[in-house]
C-alpha cells in the first residue's frame, strides 16, 4: 500500500534561473514603444535571452508566452505569418511581449479585429510585462492599436487574468483615456493557494467519506503491484517521460477523439519542444503515479515562480476504478510545500469533473474587448459590444 500524503519529500526549489541573464535596467523614459515584428526575428539566442530575462521580471507570470513555449507554438501553428509578436521596448530594453493576429472572424461572425494570438493549448493570454511598466505597456499597446489601419474594429484579449497588477493597470489606463471596453466573458480557473500543509488542506476540503473512498482505492490499487509517486524536475529520463505521456494520453478517450497531443504533428512537436525548453530553464515539474514502474497517471506542470500552471495530465483509463488521476492530484498537493511556488493555476474551469473537488480557490479569467481608432470605429465598437452583452453596461 502507498501512502500518497507521505510517499515523497517536499518539492525542492527549482534550479537557478538563467544565471547569466541580464537584469533589465529600465531607463527614465517610461513611455516606450510597441512594434510588431515577424516572430522569426525573435527566434535567435540574443532575443530569447532578453525574452527569458523579461519572463522572470514579469508582474503577471505566463509560461505560455515565454520563449520556450510560444516560439514552438508559432512554428507549429502559424508558420506562414498568421501571427506577429508585439514587443514593447523602453530605453533599449525589452519590457513586454504579446503575440497578436488580425482575424477576419470573431467567434464565427464576420467581424475583423485585432487580437492576442492564442491556440487550443494556450490557457493564459496575459502579456509578459516587466514589473512596474504595466501602465506604460498598456498605453503603448492601445496607441499602436489605434494607429493600425485596415479593417480591425476593436482589440480583443482572450484568457486575460482579471486580478493582479496587470489587470489593475489596464483598468486604470482605460479610465484615464475614457476608452470604452467590455468584459464579454468570464470564468473561474480552479486554483491552489493556501498556507495549510498538504495533509491539512486535503482534510479541510475533502469529506471524510471521500477520503475513506480514496484510501480504499489506493489499497486496492496497491494489491496489483508496487505503487509509487515520482516527482522530477530537470533532464533525468525526460525523453522517456515525454514518450510515456504521449502513449498514455493517446490510449484513452483523447486518442479516440483525435485530440491527444500525439494525434497531430503540430501538437506532437509542441509537446516535445516545449517540455525540453521548459526543462532547460528549470520551468518543468513532472509528476507520475506508477504501478510496478509503469506510469498509470502523469502530469506536466509549467513553473513560473511564484506561480505554476498545470499543462497536461493523462491516466490509464483501464484502471479508472482506482481513480489514478485523483490519486495523482492528491499527491500533487505537495505543491503547497514548494519553496518557490505560492499558487498554482490548474488552467481548468469549474466545469472540470475532478479538480474543483480537491482545490478550493478560484482565479477569475476573462475575454476583454477594447475600443480602438477614431470616433467612428469606437461608436461601432459600442454597438457591437452592447449587442454581445445583450444590453448590459460596458466596462471591466
Amino acid at each position: 500500500m502507498v501512502n500518497l500524503s507521505t510517499s515523497f519529500q517536499p518539492i525542492p526549489a527549482a534550479a537557478p534561473q538563467l544565471a547569466n541573464a541580464p537584469t533589465p535596467e529600465f531607463h527614465h523614459d517610461r513611455s516606450g514603444r510597441i512594434s510588431a515584428v515577424n516572430w522569426r526575428d525573435m527566434d535567435n539566442p540574443r532575443s530569447t535571452l532578453a525574452w527569458d530575462a523579461l519572463a522572470q521580471w514579469a508582474s503577471e507570470p505566463n509560461p505560455f508566452f515565454e520563449s520556450w513555449y510560444l516560439l514552438p507554438a508559432l512554428r507549429a501553428m502559424a508558420p506562414y505569418g498568421q501571427a506577429q509578436i508585439l514587443r514593447f521596448d523602453i530605453g533599449g530594453d525589452l519590457g513586454g511581449i504579446m503575440p497578436v493576429a488580425s482575424p477576419l472572424r470573431y467567434y464565427g461572425r464576420p467581424i475583423p479585429h485585432l487580437a492576442s494570438w492564442l491556440h487550443p493549448n494556450c490557457f493564459i493570454g496575459a502579456p509578459l510585462v516587466a514589473r512596474g511598466l504595466e501602465r506604460p505597456f498598456w498605453r503603448a499597446l492601445l496607441a499602436w492599436a489605434d494607429a493600425q489601419g485596415g479593417l480591425g474594429l476593436f482589440l480583443h484579449l482572450s484568457a486575460l487574468p482579471l486580478t493582479g497588477e496587470l489587470a489593475d493597470a489596464l483598468r486604470a489606463v482605460l479610465a484615464e483615456q475614457e476608452r470604452p471596453a467590455a468584459l464579454v466573458a468570464r470564468e473561474n480557473h480552479v486554483m491552489l493557494r493556501s498556507d495549510l500543509a498538504p495533509d491539512a488542506y486535503y482534510a479541510a476540503g475533502t469529506s471524510s467519506k471521500k477520503r475513506k473512498e480514496y484510501r480504499r482505492q489506493a489499497r486496492r490499487l496497491a494489491e496489483l503491484g508496487e505503487v509509487a509517486v515520482v516527482r522530477q524536475r530537470g533532464w533525468k529520463d525526460l525523453e522517456r517521460w515525454i514518450e510515456d505521456f504521449l502513449t498514455l494520453e493517446a490510449s484513452g478517450w483523447k486518442g479516440e477523439a483525435g485530440s491527444a497531443m500525439a494525434c497531430a504533428r503540430t501538437t506532437d512537436d509542441l509537446w516535445r519542444e516545449s517540455l525540453i525548453g521548459a526543462a532547460a530553464r528549470g520551468r518543468l515539474d513532472r509528476l507520475a503515479l506508477t504501478l510496478d514502474g509503469r506510469p498509470i497517471a502523469m502530469l506536466a506542470t509549467f513553473l513560473a515562480p511564484p506561480a505554476a500552471f498545470m499543462f497536461k495530465t493523462a491516466f490509464d483509463e483501464s484502471l479508472s476504478a482506482f481513480s489514478p488521476g485523483v490519486l495523482l492530484q492528491r499527491a500533487n498537493l505537495a505543491m503547497l510545500d514548494a519553496r518557490d511556488i505560492t499558487w498554482v493555476d490548474s488552467c481548468a474551469n469549474e466545469s472540470h469533473p475532478m479538480i474543483p473537488h480537491l482545490w478550493r480557490e478560484r482565479r477569475p479569467v476573462g475575454r476583454v474587448s477594447i475600443a480602438i481608432g477614431g470616433p467612428l470605429r469606437r461608436r461601432l465598437f459600442g454597438m457591437l459590444a452592447q449587442r454581445e452583452l445583450k444590453g448590459k453596461p460596458l466596462g471591466l
